[in-house]
């Protein structure tokens, strides 16, 4: 297709822990050249935890991108070599202290990808066995259990406005509860 935009050169700005951040330099269909912001992200796994009583568990932990508490679905990065199934088990146990008996895809997407690489997988964990957490040395959090209607009460009213939070809500339901 003619008149795409294409890159022409990609320079790191910024190596972090979680992110890379670079310039592009692009060309538009037109000839001209712009520079536009990039995030690499290694990717992510995250889980919709059910409980036998049907309650989904969630975690409230301190986000400096907003300042302040975000209730959200358990996720994290991958690990080198990890796969997202994977992943989302060990943070499924890490930060709920509860084991997935059954765990299966429920969701694919992208968080941002208008500026950033982030890929996420969410998956639904069953048959949950209680074990114990074992959060990472960065990681202090509360765990709760919800109502599917109340966190999709509170994603409507606007306290729960994580995006991977919202998308797995709204698939959970709509997949698990018709």
């Amino acid at each position: 297709m003619e008149g795409q935009m294409k890159r022409i050169a990609r320079e790191l700005k910024y190596k972090g822990k979680i992110l890379d951040f670079y310039a592009d330099t692009m060309q538009t269909p037109d000839g001209n050249t712009m520079i536009w912001d990039y995030l690499h992200h290694n990717g992510a796994a995250a889980v919709v935890p059910v409980g036998s009583d049907g309650k989904i568990f969630m975690v409230s932990q301190y986000r400096s991108g907003v300042d302040k508490m975000s209730l959200e679905i358990p996720a994290g990065c991958l690990n080198p070599g990890e796969d997202r199934m994977t992943a989302a088990a060990r943070e499924c146990e890490e930060e709920i202290g509860y084991r997935c008996g059954t765990i299966e895809l429920l969701l694919k997407f992208h968080s941002a990808f208008a500026y950033c690489d982030e890929y996420i997988e969410i998956y639904c964990a069953t048959d949950l066995v209680k074990t114990e957490q074992h959060l990472d040395e960065d990681e202090y959090l509360e765990v709760k259990k919800y109502d599917v209607e109340d966190l999709i009460a509170r994603i409507f009213a606007g306290e729960i406005t994580d995006s991977k939070t919202i998308a797995a809500i709204l698939a959970y339901k709509e997949k698990y509860m018709k």
